[in-house]
């Protein structure tokens, strides 16, 4: 839903709206004629894969532009990769309901090649928002154009098998660390899915139930378990924190509130948690992932401004989100091209270089830094009229 865009010169919001069209045009030129986004055309460690978490917020983005026919390609795509591991999926969910002990490379990797195999690279691959992401995605945008969910249902009934059996399985996060913790933005996007396909109306009665009861048990031990008062002495309101257990906060926790729901955004946690992720890891607009960074020096990141500003911008507060928009767009490079992150103020510039030598210049572009552009921009009223809409 896009609202009346805030007070600044008409130059300002020019340029911002051109580079809404130039995010649509370089993910569009870069999807795969199957139908995936690729994380990144370029980056070294990236190259010739896609990602579920990132596919699913950048077609989000390019459903809000108005591209439905490279979202359909996309949500086309999944359903091929998912339903082609119906199979596997049943053996999984049978031996573990068999109590037999699953090593981690049995199950379903994060990122695919194009072509829907698993890859040959080695990876930190077991995570499990990307489905319930995907699901989210899925789902919101057949509402948003009138779509009928029965052309994706064969890989929807995958990943909500697979979510319902496994959902609670400790697995890398977002960033791909940490396969020892239960990560609360995980959990978050595993409710946030279940939820949205289970109230679609295209799941069986029993698949349906499941996947309620799935989201309802994930929230639940978020707010038993995976929200703290705060570092020691802390007097602030309890908060979202990055995994069970933990004190720390995340940058993703912010997807909990918008667009997964795992917490009301009108109620005082959110509040709290948004306020402690901007606290320790805003500076200037720009937000870092977490304190402990240090992937190329630990950076702050475009798509995560976005997320924040999608967040502010939900809750009713236009500046704050348009801060984020517009650096966001002061950090694009000439040719309009989004990085993953930019090195203005590193947490642990000692580490930069080691990631250099290790990988390479930091991915640009990045897919899901433009997708997430496209989002908050369309929250702002800043996508043009006159494209694919």
């Amino acid at each position: 839903m896009t609202h009346p865009f805030p007070e600044t010169s008409t130059p300002d919001r020019e340029r911002l709206v051109a580079l809404a069209r130039r995010s649509h045009a370089v993910i569009a030129g870069h999807q795969d004629p199957a139908g995936a986004y690729p994380a990144s055309p370029t980056f070294s460690a990236y190259r010739g894969y896609a990602w579920l978490r990132d596919g699913s917020f950048t077609a989000e983005g390019m459903s809000r532009y108005g591209d439905v026919g490279s979202v359909d390609r996309f949500h086309d795509w999944v359903t091929r990769v998912l339903a082609a591991r119906t199979g596997q999926v049943a053996g999984l969910v049978a031996a573990a309901e068999a109590g037999e002990d699953l090593p981690l490379d049995l199950m379903l990797p994060t990122r695919f090649t194009f072509d829907g195999s698993d890859g040959s690279d080695p990876w930190w691959d077991f995570q499990t928002d990307g489905y319930g992401m995907w699901l989210w995605a899925v789902v919101t945008h057949a509402q948003r154009h009138g779509l009928a969910l029965d052309r994706w249902l064969s890989g929807i009934e995958v990943a909500v098998d697979y979510l319902a059996a496994f959902w609670d399985r400790p697995c890398y996060d977002w960033w791909e660390e940490h396969v020892e913790q239960r990560h609360v933005s995980t959990l978050g996007a595993i409710h946030g899915g279940l939820q949205a396909i289970a109230q679609a109306g295209v799941l069986d009665a029993t698949r349906a139930r499941r996947a309620l009861d799935v989201a309802e048990q994930a929230r639940q031990l978020v707010l038993a378990e995976g929200t703290t008062t705060g570092r020691a002495g802390d007097p602030a309101a309890p908060h979202l924190a990055k995994w069970l257990g933990s004190s720390a906060v995340d940058a993703s926790l912010a997807a909990c509130v918008v667009p997964f729901g795992l917490v009301d955004p009108a109620s005082p946690i959110a509040a709290a948690t948004l306020d402690a992720v901007a606290r320790d890891l805003d500076v200037d607009g720009g937000v870092h992932r977490f304190r402990a960074d240090v992937f190329y020096g630990g950076g702050q990141w475009l798509l995560l401004a976005c997320l924040l500003g999608w967040n502010r911008a939900a809750a009713g507060d236009r500046p704050a989100a348009l801060r984020h928009l517009v650096w966001a767009a002061d950090h694009a490079v000439d040719d309009g091209e989004m990085p993953e992150q930019v090195p203005d103020h590193l947490l642990a510039p000692e580490h930069r270089d080691e990631w250099l030598d290790r990988w390479g210049t930091v991915a640009t572009p990045l897919l899901w830094s433009h997708g997430m552009y496209l989002i908050l921009a369309d929250e702002l009223g800043l996508l043009p009229e006159d494209d694919a809409r």
